[in-house]
C-alpha cells in the first residue's frame, strides 16, 4: 500500500477542530515541522497538544500558540516559549505538566496495550493527587494511565512508501512511542525511499503504526538556545 500524500495540507486536512496530537522531537530536533505549519494555515482550533516541549515562541508548536489554537498543553518541558508562560499565567491555557520518563512511558503504555503502570515518580507531590498509590518493597508507588491521542505528527530522518521509518539521533526521543500511542499517525520524512531500500532490521516504526507519509521539502535545523562566552 502506497501511504505517500502529496503535501503536508493534504495529511491535516483530515484532523477536525478539538483533535488530541502528539508532537515528536526534543526542543527544535525531530520536530514535524512542515506538518505543525500546515496545521496552522488550515485554522484548526482548540486543539489538544501532547509534546515534549512548547517550542518556541515563532517555530515548533508556538505559531499555535500565539495564534490560540491550543486549548491545552501536555508537556514535560515549557520554558522556552515566552507566549506559553503568558497564556499559562493568565489561567488562558490548560497545562498538565508530566515528568518527563512518566511521560514517555505513558505512551509507550498506550503503545503496548497496557492498562496503566507505577512508578515512584512523583509520589508525595502534587503529581499524586488522586491517583491510586501503592506500596511495594517499602517505596511508595503510584498509578499512571496510558496516555493516547486521535493524531500523532512524527518525523523521520527516512522513510520508505510503506510508512517504515527510521529516526535520527536525538529525534528518536519521543517520536517512536508517540507512532504507536494514536490511532492516525502522520509521518513527515527528510527523505522518501523506496520499499525495501531500508533494512528491515534498521527500522524504528515498523510502517503498520504509520497511516501516511509526507516528505518535507526543507528542514531549517533551528537551534533552540544560543549561548556565548566572550
Amino acid at each position: 500500500m502506497n501511504k505517500v500524500l502529496a503535501s503536508a495540507d493534504e495529511a491535516v486536512a483530515v484532523i477536525p477542530d478539538g483533535a488530541t496530537i502528539m508532537m515528536g522531537g526534543f526542543g527544535l530536533c525531530g520536530i514535524p515541522e512542515h506538518l505543525i505549519a500546515a496545521l496552522h494555515r488550515r485554522g484548526t482550533k482548540n486543539l489538544t497538544i501532547v509534546s515534549n516541549n512548547a517550542g518556541i515562541d515563532q517555530f515548533g508548536v508556538g505559531p499555535l500558540l500565539h495564534s490560540r489554537r491550543i486549548r491545552k498543553m501536555i508537556a514535560t518541558y515549557v520554558g522556552e516559549n515566552k507566549e506559553f508562560e503568558r497564556q499559562f499565567l493568565a489561567k488562558e491555557i490548560e497545562v498538565e505538566l508530566v515528568p518527563q520518563g512518566t511521560f514517555s512511558e505513558r505512551m509507550r503504555a498506550a503503545g503496548a496495550g497496557i492498562g496503566g503502570f507505577f512508578t515512584p515518580t512523583g509520589a508525595g507531590t502534587l503529581i499524586a493527587e488522586g491517583k491510586e498509590s501503592r506500596v511495594i518493597n517499602g517505596r511508595t508507588y503510584i498509578l499512571e494511565a496510558p496516555l493516547d491521542a486521535d493524531f500523532a505528527f512524527v518525523k523521520a530522518w527516512k522513510g520508505d512508501r510503506l510508512g517504515n521509518l527510521v529516526y535520527r539521533k536525538t529525534s528518536r526521543n519521543f517520536n517512536p512511542m508517540m507512532a504507536t500511542a494514536a490511532r492516525h499517525t502522520i509521518a513527515e520524512v527528510e527523505q522518501l525511499v523506496e520499499p525495501g531500500a531500508i533494512e528491515p532490521d534498521a527500522v524504528h516504526t515498523p510502517g503498520i503504526f504509520v497511516k501516511r507519509i509526507v516528505q518535507g521539502p526543507a528542514y531549517e535545523k533551528r537551534i533552540e538556545k544560543k549561548v556565548t562566552r566572550g
